[in-house]
């Protein structure tokens, strides 16, 4: 039985007999059933609450909607996304707390801040001023740097911003490294030079300061001299550019000789031998025949001197026109036209006429017959007996 359970006022069952005038402890009857009648008016069921606390029971209902309200907000909320090419950087009360990868997560709102960082994409800038060179000259450059994050965490806390801190040592090193080269490298001949030696300096820079960024590319993009003098600067380039193709088309050329000349050379070394062979298997050959005549010749003698004599003169006197025949029996030497000898006699058997005969010619005939005649016979004789 509850202790104060209403009827005559509440005093038969007072445990401390305190009467209605007391101060006492709470009827935990009456506060329980005053929260009830609160969650009842909320559905609807307040018929058999009392009239005097109605006005507070909906100032009640209200604040507990309101309530509920604002934890279904502050939950739904708390539910964020990450992209592929993301990481969430966590910072709970504003302190680095964990990353997160791509997906959907949630936060409890208000405690924890999420910081999504790009580390896919390439980023790039480009910068450009003028600038003093080694040999005192003021050169326009212009650079296009490509870089990435690889770690969200340093990119966001080494530095207070990386990528301006990275645009800032990129000019400190473009500058240092013009200001060590002449003006002629950097805009002819020079250029892939300057280009890496500014990528070395600037990752010297910024390699102490961790600021999570990686290089990709560095771009040369341009170098131009001041307006006033930028004529004679582009009949200089384009002097370079010639000399540059010059020395390929003589590369080209060089390559293109250089096989032929090999192929002459080759083909002169096959002709030699070939030579060489020939010249060796005749003299072989002229021995044997020699070896096989020389049985002949032992058998017998005057005979193969004069098949030898006859064969040697057959062959001299079949690449001559001209024959001329010493008499011994006088002074006058004998010609015979053995060309016009040939023409006469293919000019056909039905032609009447002589061949036509030199004055000298008739003379000797009509006065050395017979002298030439035993001069001929003679000669051959002596010739073939020697």
């Amino acid at each position: 039985m509850a202790w104060n359970e209403p009827g005559k006022n509440g005093k038969d069952n007072d445990p401390w007999k305190q009467g209605g005038r007391d101060q006492g402890p709470p009827d935990l009857d009456e506060v329980f059933r005053n929260f009830g009648k609160k969650f009842g008016g909320i559905f609807g069921g307040a018929g058999g609450g009392n009239r005097g606390t109605s006005g507070g029971g909906s100032v009640s209902t209200v604040l507990l909607l309101v309530a509920i309200v604002a934890a279904l907000v502050w939950a739904f909320s708390g539910f964020y996304t990450i992209k592929e090419s993301e990481r969430g950087v966590i910072l709970r009360f504003g302190q680095y707390h964990t990353e997160v990868g791509a997906g959907i997560h949630w936060k409890p709102t208000f405690i924890d801040q999420v910081r999504p960082v790009d580390i896919a994409s390439v980023r790039s800038f480009r910068t450009d001023g003028f600038m003093l060179t080694q040999d005192q000259n003021l050169v326009r450059v212009t650079f296009e740097i490509q870089y990435r994050v690889y770690n969200a965490r340093a990119y966001l806390f080494s530095v207070v911003n990386a990528d301006n801190s990275l645009q800032e040592a990129t000019d400190a090193a473009l500058r240092f490294v013009i200001g060590h080269s002449l003006m002629d490298d950097v805009l002819t001949r020079g250029r892939e030079v300057v280009r890496q030696n500014t990528r070395q300096e600037l990752e010297t820079i910024i390699s102490p300061y961790q600021m999570g960024l990686t290089l990709v590319d560095v771009n040369f993009r341009d170098a131009r001299p001041p307006e006033e003098v930028r004529d004679a600067f582009d009949d200089a380039i384009a002097a370079q550019e010639d000399q540059e193709r010059f020395v390929r088309e003589a590369d080209a050329y060089a390559r293109e000789i250089e096989p032929r000349a090999r192929g002459q050379v080759n083909r002169v070394m096959q002709e030699a031998e070939a030579y060489r062979q020939q010249v060796i298997l005749r003299a072989q050959g002229e021995v044997a025949r020699f070896q096989q005549l020389l049985p002949e010749y032992i058998a017998a003698p005057r005979v193969t001197r004069e098949r030898l004599y006859l064969e040697a003169m057959e062959e001299v006197y079949s690449n001559t026109s001209k024959v001329l025949i010493d008499v011994t029996s006088g002074n006058n030497i004998m010609y015979l036209p053995l060309d016009q000898m040939l023409k006469g006699g293919s000019a056909g058997s039905g032609s009447s006429s002589a061949l036509p005969v030199t004055p000298q010619r008739s003379l000797q005939e009509s006065q050395n017959t017979a002298p030439r005649q035993d001069g001929i016979r003679g000669t051959t004789t002596r010739d073939g007996r020697r």
